[in-house]
């Protein structure tokens, strides 16, 4: 999901720039990758897919071991043998503490070395600069905003994806097309709703040169500085820079990420009940 999808993402935080620089102003995705592809080089846009690959693994595991449990566990409490929409919705928020406490140092990295005149050529470039000028807290400066937008991000996401589900697949069962559709459908719903919260974070990561002054302290910190910031540069449509971006991004990405998630939960499954049914 995170590899086919990079270097729209990547398109998608340049985008999110409160002051880009002239040569970084793109009217829509693919003018944003052909520019970059033939000004800055082919590869330009998958700089950082490495450490993105590098924390996504641990990080959605954790995500859906946690989710499976939760959801479980919950609607059971909740709704005995059924489907309960505030244990789906509870369980993703629960599971997204962990996936971001995993994931939220791979971000800041790779979203500074997404944007454009980066000076970061390499992965560990880029963490010893950040380590060594802004200390060990700046991989987790964004953790709350990450929260803020990733909580209600996954709470209507996974809402959203199993009431899908429940109107196209009924009965459950492995059905690969209405996966892709009812991902598709939850990533664009939760991703549009939560773009503002989006571009704070990409503020707080790459702490934009030209966003800092008008900043007294230097450095951008936590979610209320961010949204004043984002507020006194660009304005209301500020908060939606990117949109378009977002939600190309997204509904593909969460349609792949569902897609191959139920296509491996539906074949390890099946093994095990074939070694239960050989025992």
């Amino acid at each position: 999901e995170h590899c086919v999808m990079y270097p729209v993402d990547c398109v998608k935080t340049r985008m999110q720039s409160l002051r880009p620089e002239p040569a970084a102003r793109y009217r829509n995705v693919l003018e944003a990758l052909w520019r970059i592809a033939r000004t800055e080089g082919v590869w330009r846009p998958m700089r950082g897919m490495n450490i993105t690959a590098t924390g996504a693994g641990p990080a959605h595991a954790l995500y859906f071991a946690c989710y499976e449990k939760l959801k479980k566990t919950l609607s059971d409490v909740i709704h005995a043998g059924g489907n309960s929409h505030v244990a789906n919705g509870a369980a993703g928020c629960v599971a997204t503490l962990l996936h971001d406490a995993a994931m939220n140092p791979a971000e800041v990295v790779k979203q500074r070395m997404q944007m454009y005149n980066s000076p970061y050529q390499r992965v560990m470039d880029c963490v010893r600069a950040v380590w060594r000028n802004e200390g060990a807290g700046a991989f987790y400066r964004s953790y709350t905003t990450q929260l803020t937008m990733n909580i209600p991000f996954q709470a209507i996401h996974f809402m959203t994806y199993e009431f899908l589900q429940e109107q196209l697949n009924p009965h459950r069962q492995y059905n690969p097309g209405s996966h892709v559709v009812s991902g598709a459908c939850a990533g664009a719903v939760a991703a549009a709703a939560t773009t503002p919260l989006d571009v704070c974070k990409t503020l707080l990561n790459t702490q934009e040169s030209l966003a800092l002054s008008s900043n007294i302290s230097g450095h951008i910190t936590g979610m209320a500085n961010a949204f004043r910031t984002v507020y006194q540069v660009g304005g209301v449509t500020a908060y939606f820079r990117g949109v378009q971006a977002r939600v190309i991004y997204q509904m593909p990405s969460t349609a792949i990420a569902w897609s191959v998630y139920e296509f491996f939960k539906y074949i390890l499954t099946k093994r095990q009940e074939e070694r239960r049914a050989g025992k």
